[in-house]
């Protein structure tokens, strides 16, 4: 048993810190950028109102959290596709773009970014490298997660042998999560919608 205590202990605290060190995101300055939270659910209502589409789109483990976005923007009643779905439509000029690229630029969020403003999308690029990345260029908005990446994860690793908690693009990508659960929060309340009607447009098809 008290083996078996010392096991819950452990993990409790590992847990939280996993958690500190995402929260602690959130209260560093994002300035000249506006809040990311306060930009997204600004765009995602704009294009609404509009009754135009959202696609998303990220590489990796960011592309995961970009997903489960998706999955609750529809939720919200949103016209959401991710891109390279099977049923993904054209991309047009009420339409917005949301795409991540934590360190700053990947080869084919650049591409598709370009593709989406050629023809008249708009585009909010979440990044944690708003000056220097090369995805930023192609951006209407950027939403600035100050966050480590594998950018400059090896910036803050100090010593060789030790071995961080949360590696290479992990708190980026745990505050993405973050980050979109109160996107979906607050654009909830902001469109009107009851937990009710978010839940009658889960699949049931399980």
């Amino acid at each position: 048993m008290a083996s078996n205590s010392g096991s819950i202990s452990q993990v409790a605290s590992m847990a939280t810190e996993i958690c500190t060190q995402i929260a602690s995101i959130f209260s560093k300055p994002t300035h000249p950028y506006p809040s990311p939270l306060d930009l997204l659910v600004t765009e995602l209502a704009s294009v609404a109102s509009q009754n135009g589409r959202v696609f998303l789109y990220g590489v990796g483990r960011e592309g995961l959290m970009l997903k489960a976005l998706c999955m609750r923007l529809f939720h919200l009643g949103l016209s959401a596709h991710f891109i390279f779905d099977m049923t993904t439509p054209p991309i047009a000029a009420a339409d917005l773009l949301i795409a991540s690229a934590g360190p700053g630029g990947f080869s084919t969020v650049d591409a598709l970014c370009a593709v989406a403003r050629s023809h008249g999308g708009r585009v909010l690029l979440l990044t944690a490298q708003p000056e220097t990345g090369s995805c930023v260029k192609h951006a209407n908005v950027v939403a600035y997660v100050a966050a480590q990446t594998m950018a400059d994860d090896a910036d803050v690793a100090g010593d060789a042998k030790s071995r961080p908690l949360l590696p290479m693009g992990s708190v980026y990508e745990g505050a993405l999560f973050v980050l979109f659960e109160m996107v979906v929060y607050k654009l909830g309340e902001a469109l009107g919608e009851s937990p009710e009607a978010v839940r009658s447009r889960h699949t049931n098809l399980e």
